[in-house]
């Protein structure tokens, strides 16, 4: 699951040219030097920015909202909860049965 949330976000690091932003060697987004973009360019960018913001902030809400959806969860998920809830049952059966034995 933490894989699947770490590529939507590395998705949504896209601009809309399908393109990346550039990174310094840290994978950190890096501004040009000063003075080598004009007014138009840092407003273009920062639009486009916030564009960006606002897609990530909407995805992730979209995302914490199926990740915590219990019923979602427990319908998506019932073989997994069935085989968990055998297991439990049969190990606290055993730990009582040999409670049972030695008492």
């Amino acid at each position: 699951m933490i894989r699947r949330i770490a590529a939507s976000l590395v998705a949504l690091a896209s601009t809309p040219a399908g393109r990346t932003l550039p990174t310094r060697g840290n994978g950190r987004w890096a501004p040009p030097p000063p003075g080598t973009r004009s007014a138009e360019e840092i407003r273009r960018d920062i639009v486009q920015q916030r564009e960006e913001l606002s897609r990530s902030v909407d995805a992730l809400r979209t995302r914490w909202m199926q990740v915590t959806d219990v019923r979602r969860q427990i319908r998506e998920h019932r073989t997994e909860l069935a085989v968990g809830a055998a297991v439990v049952g049969f190990l606290i059966g055993g730990a009582i049965a040999l409670s049972r034995r030695r008492g």
